[in-house]
């Protein structure tokens, strides 16, 4: 891994990046590796509700977000919570494992925990 301290922006033609929000509509199907995949977090305890979907909205960049909806169940719990905001490291793991495994449900157990009130349909009774 290389870091830099210029942006992305500065780095890779815009129409190869793609920012991961919570709050896309589009659901990352499957990972390209002619993309540049931009993990959009803050540092901050409170959550800021589409504030990284606006910053790529204002940086014209695509945008996705992981398919959790799509492959994961709302499960109960005693205090009703349910989150789809992930820390980056969790989104890093679940990005590698897919990539490794081309599996999401395998991706998404290896990296949503089950306090943000998600689990795979076949561990939703356990």
């Amino acid at each position: 891994m290389d870091t830099t301290p210029e942006s992305y922006l500065d780095l890779f033609p815009l129409e190869t990046i793609v920012y991961l929000t919570p709050d896309s509509e589009n659901v990352l199907e499957d990972i390209d590796p002619d993309k540049v995949y931009v993990l959009g977090g803050l540092v901050d305890e409170s959550i800021h509700k589409q504030l990284t979907l606006r910053r790529a909205r204002e940086q014209c960049l695509q945008t996705a977000r992981l398919p959790i909806r799509e492959y994961m169940v709302r499960a109960p719990n005693p205090r009703n919570y349910h989150s789809e905001t992930l820390a980056i490291n969790q989104v890093f793991d679940i990005l590698s494992t897919y990539y490794e495994t081309r599996s999401w449900p395998a991706a998404l157990r290896a990296g949503v925990s089950s306090g943000k009130g998600y689990v795979l349909p076949d561990t939703a009774e356990q």
